[in-house]
């Protein structure tokens, strides 16, 4: 017979599980903020985004493949249930927000590109304002006006120099796609693995980016030249490798452990974090590190993203314009992430 646990045991037992989650969601947003700066060093020697993100993604997929099969062994049905989500998963929350965002990041510094895709709440709150015509929160409120004040400070537009506006609209088109997903993914039933809808998704993207290629539609180019990597002149398969295992493979499986540790809120929260990580190691892999001005502004944009994660009162619709709660997209924010 079980001994039953006290309260004081249970207590620290959930505490202990609190903090185990936090250093797992720090370490998901440590690798997921890698990604800008492997992918840049891979481009300035020739790479195309396209290019990159089909390595990442199906280099992934291959990775994540066999877990993948055994988690699904006698569970088949559930791709065929789902297999309209784990498509538009591919499509926009994978090869969109990626292609998008590495296009991005060919323009700009790497923070820069990340603070633009992450003003994805941002949009949702204004979409869910036009389609409900229902007014958002104080919280919401005053949380997309400091994330569009950031913005404003993270675009420098009074400063002597230009940023690059194709590199802007990139960013901004990243985080449309990923408000999109947001939208897609936010009323997702619990019939499907995790493991099984991000493998999925990554097959369904690399297929995207590899077909479209083939075609023409958008440019392909890869080199096996030496890239500049953290000062030190490396192989090209170097940076390729941390972008699909550490980027990828570890920063999706520990970014689903710390959401169900944690819970959807506080693993949002942590998740915002990345843009931090992004910053720094853009700083100490690439040397590139945004002007005074961006970095205030992107201070903002992260103090916004707080106070509209923050708003229990927020509901979000999905595509159809039914309200789902907030929590459930803070789930998948967790879960996530550019």
């Amino acid at each position: 017979m079980a001994k039953p646990v006290s309260a004081a045991a249970g207590k620290a037992r959930i505490r202990s599980a609190g903090a185990s989650g936090i250093l797992i969601a720090l370490l998901s947003s440590s690798v997921f903020g890698l990604s800008g700066s492997f992918a840049k060093s891979l481009m300035e020697a020739g790479w195309t985004p396209a290019t990159a993100v089909a390595f990442r993604m199906g280099g992934a997929a291959a990775v994540l493949l066999i877990p993948a099969l055994i988690a699904l062994h006698g569970r088949w049905y559930q791709v065929r249930q789902n297999w309209k989500t784990i498509g538009l998963f591919g499509l926009v929350g994978v090869a969109g927000c990626q292609f998008f965002y590495f296009n991005a990041v060919e323009r700009l510094s790497v923070g820069v590109a990340l603070l633009l895709e992450f003003l994805a709440p941002v949009l949702m709150v204004l979409w869910m304002w036009l389609r409900t015509r229902r007014r958002p929160g104080a919280a919401t409120i005053a949380g997309a006006a400091a994330a569009v004040a950031g913005l404003v400070l993270v675009l420098d537009l009074g400063g002597d120099i230009r940023v690059d506006p194709l590199g802007i609209a990139w960013g901004l088109a990243a985080a449309v796609c990923l408000a999109m997903y947001f939208f897609i993914t936010a009323k997702q039933n619990d019939t499907l693995p995790p493991l099984v809808l991000t493998t999925g998704g990554l097959l369904v993207g690399a297929a995207t980016m590899v077909l479209l290629g083939l075609t023409g539609l958008l440019p392909v180019g890869f080199s096996t030249d030496d890239v500049e990597l953290a000062g030190w002149v490396t192989r090209w398969w170097v940076p390729l490798v941390g972008l699909v295992l550490l980027s990828t493979v570890l920063a999706y499986v520990t970014g689903i452990i710390a959401a169900r540790a944690l819970g959807p809120r506080v693993a949002s929260f942590v998740s915002l974090t990345e843009v931090l990580f992004a910053v720094l190691w853009a700083w100490l892999l690439l040397s590139e590190l945004p002007r005074t001005v961006q970095l205030v502004g992107g201070a903002l944009i992260v103090a916004g993203l707080v106070l509209v994660r923050s708003d229990r009162k927020t509901d979000l619709p999905d595509v159809s314009g039914e309200a789902v709660p907030e929590p459930a997209v803070s789930r998948i924010a967790g879960e996530r992430a550019q």
